[in-house]
């Protein structure tokens, strides 16, 4: 029973020293390119805003209003020129894309510059499908603290020359950052078994007319 007791605590031991290594070098990899406010950032081809939440009635959760309003004031500043929208349009009932797409356009943002991903299904399969199907070379990702790390992370380990800049509004919970904890794991694992996203499919070159590509 001891031998067995203590097996069970050094590999205990041993998981939460895996978790707090890799935890640490995401965030430390990922600091030199994280910026807090829209000036001090750097000029980019286009601004990704990874998916989140989408409420009952149609309109974007905090998280996610927060993510799109950073974006718009980049393009605003002319730090980009085009807008990348990520997120999860698995079923017909639920799509992260199409409102952030209609709030845009309520805002003033040219339809031409509005690109949507509907098969961003995770941080992963978005950065993925940035480089490979919409061709983005240079990046700003506009997404919350804790989430910023393991984005610039994934993005720069798939070759991506990318930044972030912080959308933190106050809306934030503490489970948002628990998450990150354990899915800083995942994206190692991602990364280490070369993952394929679950579509691919036709190129949609970021650089030509959002409007062709509804």
């Amino acid at each position: 029973m001891r031998r067995a007791f203590l097996s069970l605590l050094y590999g205990g031991g041993a998981i939460i020293a895996l978790v707090a290594v890799i935890n640490a070098v995401v965030h430390i990899e990922a600091s030199p390119y994280m910026y807090e406010g829209i000036q001090d950032a750097p000029s980019a081809e286009v601004v990704l805003i990874p998916g989140a939440a989408v409420l009952k009635d149609g309109s974007l959760s905090p998280i996610f209003t927060d993510r799109v309003d950073m974006a718009i004031a980049l393009y605003q500043a002319s730090k980009v020129k085009k807008i990348l929208v990520s997120g999860d349009n698995s079923t017909v009932a639920h799509n992260e894309v199409n409102p952030v797409r209609v709030y845009l356009i309520d805002k003033g943002i040219p339809d031409q510059d509005i690109f949507l991903d509907h098969a961003g299904f995770d941080t992963y399969s978005t950065m993925y499908r940035a480089r490979d199907i919409f061709g983005v070379s240079s990046m700003l990702i506009s997404t919350q603290s804790f989430h910023l790390p393991r984005a610039l992370y994934l993005a720069r380990h798939l070759g991506l020359t990318a930044y972030g800049v912080n959308a933190d509004r106050g809306h934030m919970l503490r489970r948002n950052y628990v998450r990150e904890v354990f899915a800083n794991e995942k994206a190692v694992l991602n990364l280490l078994t070369n993952r394929q996203p679950k579509y691919l499919g036709e190129k949609i070159p970021i650089t030509g007319d959002g409007r062709n590509h509804p």
